[in-house]
């Protein structure tokens, strides 16, 4: 029998999940169900502020789980700070990790897992193609129990973690199954401290990546693979597509009220939902051209401070790098399949569907009046960066070939370029 040429399989895969109010007060129960008895708590100065991970870290010592708490995580994690994690929890003897935390926590306790069991390999072996070796996982990984305290990344059920390498000046992600965390715990209750800020940039995360994910090319048009070739992103395909359209329809409901109502628990519970089925959605389906041209964006941040985050160094949250190109990139897109533009945005703005004349422009406009809505800022202008910036970020989005190669129209250089320069300013 002859082998196809283009590709008839696709996979999809997701951790078991444990979702309502008061959630975190269990984690004892699911250590004891895996066979844990001390663990690696992983965390940021921020969260732990908020009080969310000591209330863990006593409930396991209450339910007879040990615990060695590790708060030393990056906001937006680097090579450096994803080294510095592996190398305290290398001298700690624990059999499993708990990540409390946003997107950073958990991408942080996914690398501590993957470089504690590989002693001395380096961790530029495993970063993506072509920044880094690809190298795939050859041990087994040790359980991880994921806690996401933000409504964003979705990490808490991808296979993915994501990094800024320093010298490069550039963001870019370590991609494998074997990454995916073993139980994802997911409590409403502690999200009703993040600040509006956060909130909003986290929250444009879920979106793009319900966007990108439902626009992305189809699992089919890609080349046929042998099994173990398979990446985990493997295309738009049915399965990640009714996660992404639930994920829309819950942002439409809540997402403006999380952000200027932060303490109602039922627009929290709808974008922790949002978050994760968004992230069942596209840690398969994959993202595309706003994730790959965010990279550098927030790789060659110069003065950028947000509200909400750390003050002391100059930052650009993901959830904002990636949103101030999306109008422009589902702009470029819309031809590649006019269906699935429409229908999105739809999901997300109906009102302003209905009264926007011009088809194309109609996921773009539900986009900016969100955006405007919430705080985001307008543009690439309003982080620091001007036409005289437009070389070096396409230069770094051009980088991104594994996002790249999801766009479901082909992107070079001159259309990223045009696309970047679009994103100047939104509005």
């Amino acid at each position: 029998m002859s082998v196809p040429r283009t590709e008839t399989i696709f996979t999809w895969g997701a951790p078991p999940v444990k979702f309502g109010t008061g959630a975190v007060d269990e984690l004892a129960h699911e250590c004891a169900q895996h066979g844990l008895s001390r663990v690696v708590l992983v965390t940021d100065p921020g969260v732990a502020a908020t009080g969310v991970p000591e209330r863990v870290s006593d409930g396991l010592e209450q339910g007879g789980i040990d615990v060695v708490v590790y708060d030393g995580v990056h906001v937006e994690p680097t090579d450096a700070s994803f080294r510095a994690a592996a190398a305290f929890a290398a001298g700690q003897s624990w059999d499993g990790i708990i990540a409390v935390g946003g997107g950073s926590s958990i991408d942080t306790a996914k690398a501590i897992n993957l470089l504690t069991a590989h002693p001395g390999a380096d961790l530029m072996d495993f970063v993506n193609k072509p920044v880094g070796g690809g190298r795939a996982p050859t041990a087994p990984l040790k359980p991880l129990i994921a806690v996401p305290t933000t409504a964003g990344t979705g990490a808490e059920c991808t296979a993915v973690c994501v990094l800024d390498v320093l010298d490069l000046k550039v963001k870019t992600g370590i991609s494998h199954a074997r990454l995916r965390p073993t139980l994802a715990v997911v409590d409403p209750l502690v999200t009703l401290t993040v600040p509006p800020g956060v909130t909003a940039a986290a929250g444009m995360d879920v979106l793009c990546h319900a966007l990108e994910s439902y626009t992305a090319r189809s699992y089919e048009s890609f080349p046929r693979k042998d099994p173990g070739e398979r990446v985990a992103y493997c295309g738009a395909n049915p399965i990640s597509d009714v996660f992404t359209e639930r994920a829309l329809g819950l942002l439409a409901r809540s997402f403006r009220t999380a952000v200027m109502a932060g303490n109602n628990l039922a627009a929290r519970s709808d974008m922790l939902l949002a978050a994760l089925f968004a992230g069942m959605g596209f840690g398969n389906a994959g993202v595309h051209i706003p994730h790959a041209c965010a990279y550098p964006i927030a790789g060659r941040v110069r003065d950028h401070h947000p509200d909400g985050y750390p003050p002391d160094e100059p930052m650009v949250p993901h959830g904002q790098s990636v949103a101030v190109t999306a109008p422009a990139a589902f702009r470029f897109t819309y031809p590649a399949d006019a269906e699935r533009h429409l229908r999105v945005a739809e999901l997300l703005d109906p009102r302003v569907a209905a009264r926007t004349e011009d088809p194309r422009e109609r996921l773009p406009q539900a986009l900016v009046h969100l955006m405007r809505d919430i705080g985001i800022p307008n543009g690439l202008s309003a982080l620091g960066y001007g036409e005289p910036d437009l070389g070096d970020l396409v230069e770094g989005a051009m980088a991104q070939q594994r996002l790249l190669a999801t766009a479901p129209r082909e992107v070079g250089a001159p259309e990223l370029e045009q696309i970047l320069a679009d994103s100047l300013h939104n509005w």
